[in-house]
């Protein structure tokens, strides 16, 4: 692996447009939709957006598809599946599964930015069946066992 991975893209429509970062610091690229004609999304439709991209990342990688912030605060719209992933050995379209929990349609169209994705680097575990787990303080304490916001019960 190196400092900065390299992530191809090839373009399976010539109107595809290249994922880009937007600002000089930005952890995700923008990625635009690539519909064949105007989707329209009514209040709690979904539907898998293409982008006429393929993708190759380095072995060691992933890339995670993400909601874009500025959608999901003023239209409600965000994706299911959230983040999603591209694991390394795929080479298939990419797609976005969008979903609309806004209060009105939305229209998706060839070019609007409707994701992000991020490259992050990849950990694969080793696998060991055991008879008893470690204890620790917490146990089996979860969904919501130390209160709201953390201030205890």
């Amino acid at each position: 692996m190196s400092d900065k991975p390299e992530v191809q893209f090839k373009k399976i429509r010539p109107d595809a447009v290249l994922p880009a970062y937007m600002t000089e610091l930005a952890a995700g690229l923008d990625i635009c939709a690539l519909p064949t004609e105007t989707l329209s999304l009514a209040p709690g439709e979904r539907a898998l957006v293409p982008t006429g991209l393929s993708v190759a990342i380095e072995p060691g990688y992933e890339i995670q598809l993400r909601p874009r912030s500025g959608l999901a605060l003023h239209h409600g719209i965000t994706l299911l599946n959230t983040p999603g992933t591209i694991d390394a050995d795929y080479r298939g379209e990419i797609g976005i599964i969008v979903i609309n929990h806004g209060q009105e349609s939305f229209q998706i169209s060839a070019g609007d930015r409707i994701a992000q994705l991020v490259v992050s680097p990849v950990v694969q575990c080793r696998i060991t069946q055991v008879e008893e787990l470690s204890q620790t303080r917490r146990g089996a304490g979860g969904f919501g066992h130390t209160g709201v916001n953390g201030a205890g019960k």
